[in-house]
């Protein structure tokens, strides 16, 4: 695997009791590259993305962004890389609903002590809800919604994206709005992208891989 690459694991092993998911289970993701996992529900893509952002612990192997190894770091340390490193997208928009849209999005900025206030209208601006931003949630569509949240996790600039079902709660027209302004910003922030998505048809034409018998099989083979 490439050195340089942005976010790599290794032999990574991870099962719940009497369920084994992975054994041995390998990728890397570049700078700027964008990659999909599908599967079905129950095959693991959840739980991947979860151990490839530090939010579960392999039970073997280890996961790496850019080159350091993040596997048995104390949480207090990891947290302060994943608020620097990596920027989640989920089904869920979990926006703050006290908050505006604007808020929101400046959210890593505030609890990293230096929002930019101009970074986040701008980001508005790119997923079309620059005239949103005083709104809060309540007043804003499922999509408007998933679009602030996809405007959040840009906001700091991560070399990483890891976005899990960020589609899968909305029609399928706002599906394929929100996942070509993740993958349109993603490349034109640079950042490395892996988006979990079981809905083939809105992914078709990306490269990546699909999870069978807990391992990655490269799509097109």
């Amino acid at each position: 695997m490439a050195a340089t690459a942005v976010l790599e694991a290794r032999g990574i092993r991870f099962g719940y009791p009497g369920v084994p998911l992975f054994s041995g289970l390998d990728l890397a993701l570049g700078a700027g590259e964008v990659r999909v996992l599908l599967g079905p529900s129950g095959s693991g893509k959840t739980t991947l993305v979860h151990l490839l952002a530090g939010i579960l612990a392999p039970q073997g192997g280890e996961v790496r962004w850019q080159g350091r190894s993040i596997t048995g770091l104390a949480e207090e340390r990891l947290v302060r890389l994943r608020r620097r490193f990596l920027g989640l997208v989920f089904q869920h928009h979990y926006l703050l609903p006290e908050l505006t849209a604007l808020e929101n999005v400046l959210l890593p900025g505030w609890i990293g002590g230096r929002p930019d206030p101009g970074r986040g209208r701008a980001l508005l601006e790119a997923v079309g809800l620059g005239d949103r931003a005083d709104h809060p949630p309540a007043q804003l569509s499922g999509g408007e919604r998933q679009r602030v949240a996809v405007a959040r996790a840009l906001y700091h600039r991560p070399p990483l994206l890891l976005a899990d079902e960020p589609t899968g709660a909305l029609d399928p027209a706002h599906a394929a709005q929100v996942l070509d302004l993740l993958v349109g910003l993603a490349r034109q922030e640079g950042a490395a992208l892996l988006l979990a998505t079981h809905d083939e048809r809105l992914v078709a034409g990306l490269p990546g891989w699909r999870i069978e018998g807990g391992r990655l099989v490269s799509l097109g083979t």
